[in-house]
Order: C-alpha cells, then structure tokens, then sequence
C-alpha cells in the first residue's frame, strides 16, 4: 500500500460504493491521508470483513487530514445515468472536504475534472494508494449504514443483508412485491 510522501502534492483519494445495486444511492468518498501515518490491514474495502471495514472507518475518520461522504439517488442515477452520478456523488465528496486537495487519484478508468484540481485515474487503485483504499472503505460503510437504515422501511427487500445488491432473494422479493421508490428503474432486473 502506498502512503503519501513528504514533499508530494496534497492529495484526496476518491472511490465509490454501491455501482452494481438495483437499488439505494450510489455513496463517494474523499480521502486527505496524512504523511508519516500508516494504518495495518488498509485496502480495498471488497478485501475485508464488514467488521474489519468498520474498524478502519473509525481509524480513517479521526485520522485523515480531511474526509467527505456523498452520494447520488436512484432517480438521479436514472437520470443520468450510473457512471455519471458516481462521478456527481466524488465530486460532491470533493467539494465537502475541508481543505482543498493540489491531485485528486481516482480509483478506476474513468472520472469528469473538479474544477481546478488535476487528477489521475488509477485502476485498482483502491489496492494500491492508502488514500484511494481510505475513500474505499468510508464510501461502503457509509453506503452499508445508509441500505440498513432504508431496510426497516422496506423489509421484504433484505438490504439489511443484501445492501440492494443482485442476489436471488432480492430479486425474489423484487418478483413478488414489486420496486420500491428507492429502486433503480434504469437497471435490468
């Protein structure tokens, strides 16, 4: 994993969570890692336990210089469709952090530019840049927290387990119950 340096430009990782759901927003984060600190068992949030990833996300939020969680609803992702709104919901990320970054990493191949900030896309970079994997796991906690808290709205859906995530039985309970507000109608079922 690799941790900034002294003397590099001070820089936000920027990932997503929540791309692959029929339903529930898609959530951005934006990590400032500090230099000269390291945290064990940093990496790409789909490595790790929920419990591990919980861990870390407090380690994360009182360690990083800065940090900022969005996201983009189900009709904005219909709307403009998901890449588009993974992108608005970084932005957005970006835009909450309280210090302004010189680079923004991006993790993956695609991204639109922030205003005035370079940035370089990275692939895999959530396994690769502590800051990129710091933005990995805040974006899944938070998009978690947000999918368990709609599912004692929406109990026949089981997002408490399945996080609006493709599985057999949400795509049972789709079947049977119909969709709910929160579901993603741009997606094929």
């Amino acid at each position: 994993m690799r941790y900034p340096q002294k003397g590099e430009p001070l820089t936000a990782g920027c990932d997503e969570a929540g791309r692959g759901c029929l339903a529930g927003p898609v959530f951005a984060a934006a990590v400032v890692w500090p230099v000269g600190k390291e945290l064990p068992g940093l990496n790409d949030s789909k490595q790790l336990s929920a419990k591990h990833r919980e861990a870390l996300r407090v380690h994360i939020e009182e360690n990083a210089l800065a940090w900022a969680v969005a996201s983009s609803d189900s009709q904005e992702i219909d709307r403009v469709n998901i890449l588009q709104a993974s992108i608005l919901a970084m932005h957005r990320a970006v835009e909450a952090l309280s210090l302004k970054p010189e680079l923004l990493l991006i993790d993956g191949n695609r991204f639109k530019p922030y205003f005035g900030i370079p940035h370089r896309c990275e692939v895999k970079g959530d396994g690769k840049f502590a800051c990129i994997a710091a933005a990995s796991v805040l974006a899944k906690t938070h998009r978690d927290a947000h999918m368990q808290g709609l599912s004692k709205y929406y109990p026949v859906y089981c997002w408490e387990k399945n996080k609006g995530y493709p599985t057999a039985l949400h795509r049972k309970a789709i079947a049977t119950h119909g969709l709910s507000k929160e579901h993603r109608l741009s997606f094929k079922r």
